[in-house]
């Protein structure tokens, strides 16, 4: 008997952590934390598994809504083994640890929640095993209930690096966790591989299920526009901020920047970087030729570029044309980018150019949706401002288009389908797509708690 339980990202996006049982082996497929939640609300519930065996946890990749809960996880089962690409460990010991001092301002008063220190963090990483792609290893909890062990094989997920897809196989049973999954290339990454074999259960994002794939541009596409619209603010003497996330969309897009730079399409002028997003691109650099890599001859740490955690005044960055590459993506309160962001509202020759997905709870949602000449309240403690900065949206993803959903449901002829990782419009638009075009597949639409009997 195999069943499948959500404890995270079900119906929304945050928090993904899913809880899988075979034969008496309990495996959970990632472990993350709500961006947009506090305290307890922000962790999976984990209530849901504390009779359950918890004997493995498997990792797609280290964004903090896939991993940021795991030193939690690690403190109510102490005994767990982690396994990850290796690529993922190596960020998720940069990213943990920067979460360690922001999880104390947010949930410091929460009585229930012990924070982490850093010396666990260290322990923790320590702890993780790591596997390459196509590498097939074997796994049995203490209560498997059968001889036979449960195979496990990462494929890339082309969506960061060392994002990975997981197939998890069973005698004859077979099940892929997609993962955030992109089966198209980026500046660095190239898109993601699947399994060569028909699974029975498919467990699949929907980051876009809701959004027309017109709107999500080819990538050299957008950076040629990225490029032309960067040359009229800089001309205009204006400095651009990009909102990105430290992970994955800080590396692509300074890349995409410098190559741009570099075929003189895109004026040569200051680049700012710094934090978290810079000690990453460093492991970026030292993986670039182990992992499927569009150019390893870049290293993006010889990218000229300026520290912005060195800039004293932030007016100092509209004396001369820059382009700033600052997080978070989704310009969350209190990060650097909501702070600029405040500050370039004010600025008629500048601009604000976001680059990603976001979520519609978010202050970034509310810079990307105004216009020059705007009123804007970023949030209830702000008072409207008026917004005198250009802003220009881009399309730069990391996730795969819904109509690229039914073409993996396709090549892997899955018996049922499992949604998460998408608001509810998202995963009704590609469950009814799956039913219309696949006759005989059951899909199932995750609930947190909501157990699914799969065979």
């Amino acid at each position: 008997m195999h069943t499948f339980l959500p404890l995270g990202a079900a119906g929304e996006i945050g928090a993904s952590c899913f809880y899988l049982n075979i034969e008496g082996t309990g495996i959970i497929l990632d472990c993350g934390m709500h961006p947009q939640k506090a305290g307890l609300d922000a962790l999976p519930a984990f209530d849901l598994i504390k009779d359950l065996p918890v004997d493995f946890v498997l990792i797609s990749h280290a964004h903090q809504d896939h991993i940021g809960a795991l030193p939690f996880l690690v403190q109510k089962h102490p005994y767990v083994r982690i396994i990850s690409t290796p690529q993922t460990r190596a960020i998720a010991e940069l990213t943990l640890h920067d979460s360690v001092s922001i999880l104390k301002e947010q949930i410091g008063k929460e009585e229930e929640l012990k924070i982490y220190s850093h010396e666990e963090i260290d322990l923790l990483i320590q702890s993780i095993e790591y596997k390459t792609y196509g590498e097939e290893f074997f796994l049995a909890g203490y209560k498997h209930k059968s001889s036979e062990p449960i195979k496990i094989t990462f494929f890339d997920a082309g969506h960061i690096l060392g994002s990975a897809g997981i197939l998890i196989e069973f005698n004859e049973w077979k099940f892929f966790y997609s993962g955030d999954i992109n089966l198209n290339h980026q500046q660095l990454l190239t898109g993601a591989g699947l399994p060569k074999t028909k699974i029975d259960t498919l467990l699949i994002e929907t980051t876009y299920g809701s959004t027309d794939s017109s709107l999500l541009k080819n990538w050299n596409d957008e950076a040629e526009t990225f490029a032309k619209e960067a040359n009229k603010i800089i001309n205009d003497g204006g400095s651009i901020l990009v909102p990105v996330f430290a992970l994955g969309k800080t590396q692509e897009i300074l890349a995409a920047i410098w190559e741009l730079m570099q075929k003189r399409k895109l004026i040569q002028t200051d680049i700012y970087t710094g934090g978290l997003g810079a000690k990453i691109s460093r492991v970026y650099d030292y993986n670039r030729y182990v992992v499927n890599y569009s150019n390893p001859e870049l290293e993006l740490s010889k990218i000229p570029q300026k520290n912005l955690y060195d800039v004293d005044n932030f007016e100092d960055l509209f004396k001369a044309p820059s382009i700033i590459l600052a997080s978070s993506g989704m310009m969350l309160e209190k990060t650097i980018s909501f702070q600029l962001g405040k500050q370039w509202l004010k600025q008629s020759k500048s601009a604000i150019f976001t680059v990603g997905y976001m979520e519609e709870t978010t202050p970034g949602y509310k810079f990307a949706n105004s216009l020059k000449g705007n009123k804007i309240q970023i949030t209830g403690n702000d008072k409207p401002s008026e917004v005198k900065c250009s802003i220009k949206n881009f399309s730069f993803s990391s996730h795969s288009k819904r109509e690229e959903f039914l073409e993996i449901v396709k090549k892997l002829k899955p018996g049922n389908v499992i949604l998460v990782h998408g608001d509810s419009s998202a995963i009704d638009w590609v469950g009814a797509s799956i039913l219309k075009n696949h006759k005989g597949i059951k899909v199932f639409k995750a609930e947190k708690g909501k157990k699914i009997t799969l065979g």
